[in-house]
């Protein structure tokens, strides 16, 4: 059971983590009321140190510690470490949000579930774009003028000339495109089309063993989804989701989503401009915040089986492409 006292009092984070990432959190918590940075803990110390010092937070010296000093842990390594933090944080009584993706495959991920559960604790992954004040206006328009039956969700993006240093590149680490960019566009499809039914890949493995460029075709319970992420073109970065009344085009970056155009087949045309403040990240801590609070143990947003689905379609792709990583067992 959970050694914290959530009971409106201030929340205290600590973070596992201190790169780019990590620093957009601390940024963000800045804009999440009744929260704050408490700790910082890396295998890097200086990095941690400079984190911490920043945000007026403590760095310490060993994670266990950490942990003995926080409410909830914010996981922000490189995603093959993921798994591993969140069952310590678990078993010392923590809630976790962890960063995407949560886990590099489905057999991973549902390991941290069942530890969530069994311990009674909080659990979830930090997929953004659904609590960004764009995509809840945008659903909230169409709950009352809808688009019809959607049955098409278009995404993706590619990024060129990111350094062959970058953990991007690691098969060692789990990385590739798809866990680092087309599990976003994995959320997008899920979210509008439900579970995925067939995934369909071709794609490029580069010269340290990872996808460098994927396609994806996946039918799902509700449509079909056309998907693409990259590590060394240059792709757009919007998104359409089409219905038998219109379409709407979330502007890139998509999953930072700040505008979108609705173009309904009856010839009128919505635009949505809602910015966002604070990095992005705060909305969904936030979120995570409120359901600390409310005692709830999972999201209805970011759920348990949403995760699980998302990357059920990454392994899924990577079966395709015959992409394993050495840590990955049978």
């Amino acid at each position: 059971m959970s050694n914290t006292n959530i009971d409106g009092t201030t929340i205290r984070w600590g973070i596992v983590g201190a790169g780019r990432i990590a620093r957009r959190f601390a940024d963000s918590l800045a804009h999440v009321e009744g929260a704050r940075l408490a700790g910082v803990w890396s295998r890097r110390e200086e990095p941690a140190r400079a984190l911490a010092d920043a945000f007026d937070a403590r760095a310490f010296a060993d994670f266990d510690a950490l942990l003995e000093d926080i409410d909830a842990l914010y996981i922000a390594t490189l995603q093959d470490s993921h798994p591993g933090y969140a069952l310590r944080a678990f078993a010392a009584g923590k809630h976790v949000l962890c960063e995407k993706p949560a886990a590099v495959n489905a057999r991973e991920l549902q390991r941290m579930i069942d530890a969530a559960r069994a311990a009674k604790l909080l659990f979830m992954e930090a997929m953004k774009p659904p609590f960004y004040p764009l995509y809840r206006r945008l659903r909230a328009h169409l709950a009352s003028d809808p688009i019809g039956e959607i049955g098409l969700v278009r995404a993706g993006c590619s990024m060129a000339g990111v350094p062959l240093d970058h953990p991007s590149f690691s098969l060692e680490a789990g990385g590739g495109a798809l866990l680092d960019i087309g599990v976003y566009e994995a959320f997008l499809a899920v979210d509008w089309l439900g579970e995925a039914l067939d995934v369909q890949t071709i794609g490029r493995l580069g010269e340290t063993g990872v996808d460098v460029f994927a396609s994806l075709n996946v039918r799902h319970e509700r449509g079909i989804a056309q998907l693409f992420c990259g590590l060394d073109l240059q792709g757009r970065g919007d998104a359409l989701i089409g219905g038998t009344l219109g379409t709407v085009t979330i502007h890139e970056n998509w999953w930072n989503p700040a505008r979108a155009t609705i173009a309904y087949t009856d010839g009128r045309r919505i635009e949505l401009d809602e910015p966002f403040t604070g990095g992005g990240l705060n909305y969904e801590t936030a979120h995570f915040c409120e359901l600390l609070r409310a005692g709830e143990t999972e999201s209805p947003v970011m759920s348990h089986a949403m995760s699980m689905r998302m990357i059920a379609i990454i392994d899924a792709a990577r079966r395709d492409l015959k992409l394993r990583f050495p840590f990955e067992t049978d």
